[in-house]
C-alpha cells in the first residue's frame, strides 16, 4: 500500500467517529402544513403563528424521543405551505398527500403519520344503500372544497360519481338536510364535529366502511439541511411504532374534543 493511500486510510479512521456522531445532529426542524384540517392540523386561535392538532402532537412526541426540537408554524394556506417546503424555506410538511408531483420535491416517510377515513354520510332513514363506492353511482353527493382525497379515488369519482363541491363541510351538510344531495363525503371526525356543531346528530348517520383513506405523510424537503438518512430512518421507525402504541387514536380524540370546545366559543361552523 502506497504512502498516499495509507495516509488517506489513517485520515479516514481519525474522522470516522466524527462522521458517525454527526449523523442525526439536526437539532431543529421548521415544520408546516395545512391550516384548515382539524382535528389533525389547524391554526392555533391563541397563537396564529403556529399550528396545533393531532398530527402536530404526534410529531412533537416523535421529535422528543429523537432529541430534536421542532416548531410547527403557519406557512400560509395549504398550497402556500406546500410551496414553503418544496422550495426548502421550511424543512418539513406535516400532512403531505402522496402525489407524483410531491415526489419530485420531497422525501416521504412511510408509513403515514395518520390516515383520514372519508365516510359516506346520509340522512337517517335514507334509502341509499352503501357498501362500496360503486353503490354511489347515479346518486348526487357533496363534499367540502377543502376535502383531500387520494389521487386514485379522485379519478374514480370524476368518472363514476356525481359530486358537488361546497365551500365548507357545513354547507355540504346543509345541502343534505335540504334534500339537494343524497349523501356527503367527509372525514369521519370532521363530520362528527360538524354535525354536532350544527345540532344535526339526530338527523344524519355515518356509514362505517370508509370510501377513501388518504394517508397524511410527513415529508422532508429535498433542499432541507436536515434531510439525511439517519433522520429519515429514525422517523420511519417511529411512524411504524405509533399505530400499535395507541398514541395516534388518543391524539386524535384529544384534539377532536379540543376543536369542538373551540367551535362552541364563537358560534361558527368549521371550515372543513
Amino acid at each position: 500500500m502506497g504512502v498516499r493511500r495509507v495516509s488517506r486510510w489513517l485520515l479516514g479512521l481519525v474522522f470516522l467517529p466524527v462522521l458517525s456522531q454527526a449523523a442525526g445532529k439536526c437539532e431543529r426542524l421548521i415544520v408546516t402544513g395545512s391550516p384548515d384540517a382539524p382535528p389533525y392540523l389547524w391554526r392555533d386561535p391563541a397563537d396564529p403563528a403556529h399550528l396545533i392538532g393531532a398530527s402536530a402532537d404526534l410529531l412533537q412526541h416523535v421529535a422528543q424521543d429523537l432529541g430534536i426540537n421542532i416548531e410547527v408554524v403557519y406557512g400560509g394556506k395549504r398550497a402556500e405551505a406546500q410551496n414553503e417546503v418544496r422550495t426548502g424555506r421550511m424543512d418539513m410538511l406535516l400532512d403531505a398527500p402522496l402525489t407524483l408531483a410531491g415526489l419530485t420535491a420531497q422525501d416521504y416517510i412511510h408509513p403515514p403519520l395518520v390516515r383520514n377515513d372519508y365516510v359516506v354520510w346520509t340522512l337517517k332513514g335514507s334509502a341509499l344503500a352503501y357498501d362500496t363506492p360503486a353503490d354511489l353511482h347515479g346518486h348526487k353527493g357533496a363534499l367540502s372544497d377543502k376535502a383531500r382525497l387520494t389521487e386514485a379515488f379522485d379519478a374514480f369519482a370524476q368518472r363514476q360519481l356525481t359530486l358537488e363541491r361546497r365551500s365548507s363541510l357545513a354547507q355540504a351538510f346543509q345541502a343534505l338536510l335540504l334534500g339537494d344531495v343524497e349523501y356527503v363525503l367527509a372525514g369521519r371526525y370532521a363530520g362528527q364535529a360538524t354535525s354536532q356543531t350544527l345540532g344535526i346528530t339526530d338527523d344524519v348517520r355515518a356509514h362505517d366502511q370508509p370510501v377513501d383513506q388518504p394517508g397524511l405523510f410527513v415529508a422532508i424537503s429535498h433542499d432541507s439541511a436536515c434531510n439525511e438518512p439517519w433522520l429519515r430512518g429514525q422517523l420511519a421507525q417511529k411512524m411504524t411504532e405509533l399505530p400499535a402504541s395507541g398514541l395516534t387514536e388518543a391524539a386524535v380524540q384529544r384534539n377532536l374534543e379540543r376543536w369542538k370546545a373551540q367551535l362552541k366559543q364563537p358560534v361558527s361552523a368549521p371550515k372543513q
